[in-house]
């Protein structure tokens, strides 16, 4: 099944079902009216929804066109929002650029932080901040939600729990990222409201891109109009959605909506580090990655961070090239 949750002044808004092909969509108040109350209550709602989303598909229902710069993220809020790091190039990258060494449980014992999520910013909506002095950065990545996960559970059963997958912009404020890890106490200010897709889709609906609890496709991220990065979300992921699920989850009981993310998608390339896009590589799903990669090169990045005006879009798109979950697509924009 496909999901989007449309603006209709609510906190919450409306559930909408979507068609496979993102071109119709219906409301289903009589099953559930937002995305939270169908995950509350899915052991009892599941089979009414797919039910309905078979004959969305068939042309059997009412319908409209499905237009996403309608959309909230699917969850306008939830009660957990918590952001792994798995893609350990990534972190290996921001370590090598400033002559910092990787811990060796880094590869073993996942990277976690408790995002905020009781606000996050619409998927077409623009991306609000006081200063493009705070180095601004997209970050894409992919997400699941999950329904209730007991403490302490296994992978397995932590990989039964996943009932949607999204993707992220995780927008990170760069340049406030040292002072606050300085503190000890993570981070807070540095990571503004993050946005989802305007779509979120069952496992089933990846078909075989939904393998050992990884997507397996491309994820692209267009910068100013350019493509900036298309590396393989199944490539270079060091912990599966099962394992950091069940790491969410070992020392306390997991609420049904909480979304659980990969960390900026990162793929090595058969290199070192891996190169642009204009270089032949796949690119980067951030850009502090580039800047990284220009500072171990050259001893200094070249590569702005974002700043007011700016645009990103981060999409993913099937073996036939159709989108999946609909675009996040985004400007930044000054506070007034």
């Amino acid at each position: 099944m496909k999901f989007a949750t449309y603006k209709n002044g609510s906190r919450d808004g409306q559930l909408m079902l979507v068609s496979r092909d993102l071109t119709r969509t219906a409301a289903v108040p009589d099953i559930a009216l937002t995305l939270q109350h169908a995950l509350d209550n899915w052991a009892q709602v599941a089979g009414a929804l797919q039910s309905r989303y078979e004959q969305l598909n068939d042309g059997l229902v009412d319908s409209e066109a499905f237009k996403e710069e309608r959309c909230e993220s699917p969850l306008p809020r939830a009660y957990q929002w918590a952001d792994g790091s798995a893609y350990v190039n990534h972190v290996e990258l921001v370590r090598k650029a400033r002559g910092a060494e990787m811990p060796e449980s880094f590869w073993t014992d996942p990277l976690m932080y408790q995002g905020g999520s009781d606000d996050f910013t619409g998927p077409r909506d623009d991306v609000i901040l006081p200063s493009d002095d705070w180095g601004i950065d997209f970050e894409g990545e992919v997400a699941v939600v999950t329904d209730d996960v007991p403490m302490g559970c296994c992978e397995t059963v932590a990989a039964e729990r996943i009932r949607l997958i999204m993707l992220v912009n995780d927008v990170s404020l760069r340049g406030l990222i040292p002072g606050e890890l300085a503190k000890g106490f993570g981070f807070f200010q540095s990571k503004p409201a993050s946005s989802f897709s305007p779509v979120a889709v069952t496992p089933d609906e990846l078909g075989s891109a939904w393998n050992q609890a990884q997507v397996c496709l491309p994820l692209r991220s267009t910068y100013n109009g350019e493509l900036f990065g298309m590396p393989h979300a199944g490539t270079d992921m060091t912990f599966n959605f099962a394992q950091l699920v069940a790491h969410a989850a070992k020392s306390r009981n997991l609420g049904a909506g909480a979304i659980i993310g990969s960390g900026t998608v990162s793929n090595k390339q058969g290199t070192d580090h891996g190169s642009a896009v204009k270089e032949g590589g796949v690119g980067y799903s951030c850009i502090a990655e580039i800047r990284m990669i220009e500072t171990i090169r050259d001893g200094k990045p070249s590569t702005p961070f974002m700043q007011f005006g700016d645009r990103i879009r981060i999409e993913m798109l099937d073996e036939q090239g159709h989108s999946i979950f609909g675009a996040i697509e985004q400007q930044i924009k000054p506070l007034s």
